[in-house]
């Protein structure tokens, strides 16, 4: 009863002794680490009422194409390919797709073992502690809820192509321009507020409800699709490939080079974001084993073909200068022909269909992921409440489907992109070492530190190599010193390989080719992350530092308290064992 009167936050002296003991708390609570029995029992039951097993595959393959291709082609493509890559964004999906798939393995095999709601912050939770799991949801939570906003904006834009308001680049009649207001600040966007609003209410009623309204809009959306392939390749010039229209820039299928083509991959990598939402659905999959690989793999398949055939569509319809990046496909047929110009209505209603199956999707994973933070009691436990009638996280649905609102309501797009990407890199870059530390490190049995120099120095070796790709002066020299980079980080892989052995085996479904598909996600994620340009990390270092912030001030004492209580509560346990042993009454004195 003392330990419980002695919260940190009971009172302000309470909260004044708690941060004098905080070095200490620092050292019990930031590297502890949780079990996946823990997770899947003990942490889950705080929740209280538990969340319905009713999804199947594919429901999961139906949330990742609503949850990918609504956001990521009608959003970030246009960017890409005008400021870029240029025709070659084709590539760029490609490569963002390569690597999403092979982080997609590494999310797969933590979800079929520890089928929970909390992703990659339960993931790195049960690997690397508390504190890196803590800053990853917090970048994480972070995210979804600028990228929610930047795509309930971008619904705007296509809302206004359909019914015809949209006539000129950049300008959208539903939003209000406050001058008094800076520059990216100070366009009003009411029509996004209500639309998150409208989704959120969607999303508390019910999953499979939700599933059930997502698989209408995106069967939808597929059809208007197909319909956009085949008429950008019918209608398509292929010289457009390889031509501008200014002939005073840089002409060439891949006009910006290889940086160029990467630094498009960066930005296109946001539309790969939904496949980490529907890592989140686990706990709700009625047969994870079969249901998760097929769900989270088929559906970033699916996606990346889907995403190359319209980024080819669109290269063809119109040069890369001449792209809209707000809204590339409605403009590229609102330019054409007055025959077309119906086209770019078309496009608008499927593209505004494709939005608001990203929206409910990336809403439906952003409050599961809040629901296990405040499982752990990083934050408070008010968001980890399950509601018993809808089995749905209620609590964490509307608190950050309110916020969401207020970031669409008057942020840019661009500056929304900006913030999500590096960030999104960033928890794929660490679910992708916590795979290789899972397989071999066993705690208290295995000695970690052989696993740890492997994972630095293969990160260092990456990092080496990116900076290299974009700062060396282009040569032999850059050629060789690159290829040496590349030798160095095989050999260190092989090296790892032949003298660590793997601590355990997945029972039901691991990453193939361990560890080389892990090594090449962590390589291919830092390699993304150097295209990115440097107001990103000053941004992502911005928001991990209030992270940092809000863990020393709040969450380790949050987490504290509750380690403490639970010491507590095993402890009344086995004295209420103690205390009922049954006595024999066959000795007699």
């Amino acid at each position: 009863m003392e330990k419980n009167e002695a919260s940190s936050f009971s009172s302000f002296h309470a909260y004044v002794r708690a941060l004098s003991d905080t070095p200490r708390r620092l050292a019990l609570r930031a590297g502890s680490v949780s079990t996946s029995l823990e997770e899947t029992s003990h942490v889950r039951a705080l929740s209280g009422g538990g969340m319905k097993r009713s999804l199947r595959w594919y429901d999961l393959v139906g949330f990742g194409l609503g949850g990918m291709v609504g956001a990521g082609i009608f959003v970030t493509a246009g960017h890409a390919s005008h400021d870029c890559a240029g025709p070659a964004v084709i590539l760029s999906f490609a490569i963002a797709g390569l690597c999403a798939l092979l982080s997609a393995f590494c999310y797969t095999e933590f979800a079929v073992e520890m089928p929970v709601a909390g992703g990659a912050f339960s993931y790195i939770r049960t690997t690397f502690g508390e504190f890196l799991a803590f800053i990853t949801g917090a970048n994480l939570i972070i995210d979804y809820v600028l990228s929610n906003a930047a795509v309930a904006r971008s619904f705007t834009g296509y809302l206004c192509t359909t019914i015809g308001l949209r006539r000129l680049p950049h300008v959208t009649k539903l939003r209000i321009t406050i001058s008094a207001l800076p520059k990216g600040f100070n366009e009003i966007d009411f029509v996004a507020v209500a639309v998150v609003l409208a989704l959120t209410v969607v999303i508390c009623y019910s999953t499979r409800g939700s599933s059930v309204f997502n698989m209408t809009l995106t069967v939808l959306h597929i059809l208007f699709i197909v319909f956009v392939i085949a008429i950008g390749f019918s209608k398509g010039d292929s010289k457009n490939l390889t031509h501008p229209a200014d002939p005073k820039l840089a002409g060439g299928f891949s006009p910006f080079g290889a940086s160029g083509v990467f630094s498009g991959a960066a930005m296109v990598y946001l539309s790969y974001i939904g496949y980490d939402a529907v890592s989140t659905m686990a706990e709700e999959v009625r047969n994870p084993v079969k249901d998760i690989p097929i769900g989270v793999s088929g559906s970033v398949i699916l996606v990346t073909i889907l995403y190359c055939l319209m980024a080819a569509s669109l290269s063809m319809l119109l040069p890369y200068d001449r792209i809209d990046p707000d809204a590339p496909f409605n403009g590229a047929f609102s330019e054409g022909s007055r025959g077309w110009r119906w086209v770019s209505n078309v496009i608008g209603a499927g593209a505004s269909f494709g939005i608001l199956t990203s929206l409910l999707v990336a809403m439906l994973g952003q409050a599961r992921y809040m629901c296990v933070i405040g499982r752990s009691g990083v934050v408070p436990n008010w968001f980890a409440k399950v509601h018993p009638r809808t089995s749905t996280p209620v609590n964490a649905s509307v608190f950050l489907g309110i916020f969401t609102a207020a970031i669409a309501l008057f942020t840019d797009l661009q500056i929304l992109l900006n913030l999500v990407t590096i960030g999104t890199l960033f928890v794929f870059y660490m679910v992708a070492n916590a795979v290789i530390y899972k397989r071999y490190v066993t705690v208290g049995s295995t000695n970690p530190w052989p696993t740890l120099s492997y994972l630095f120095c293969f990160t260092l070796t990456s990092v080496l190599f990116t900076l290299l790709w974009h700062c060396a002066p282009p040569g032999k020299a850059k050629a060789l010193v690159l290829g040496g980079c590349t030798l160095i980080a095989i050999a260190i892989l092989q090296l790892f390989q032949y003298m660590v052995p793997q601590a355990k085996k997945p029972e039901l479904w691991g990453v193939p080719l361990m560890p080389w598909i892990p090594s090449m996600s962590i390589f291919l994620n830092i390699f993304l992350l150097g295209s990115l340009d440097r107001p990103s990390y000053i941004r992502f270092g911005f928001f991990s530092g209030l992270a940092v912030i809000v863990y020393v001030l709040y969450s380790v004492h949050a987490s504290f308290d509750a380690g403490e209580q639970k010491t507590l509560g095993q402890e009344n346990i086995e004295m209420g064992k103690e205390y009922n042993v049954p006595r024999d009454h066959s000795l007699k004195v």
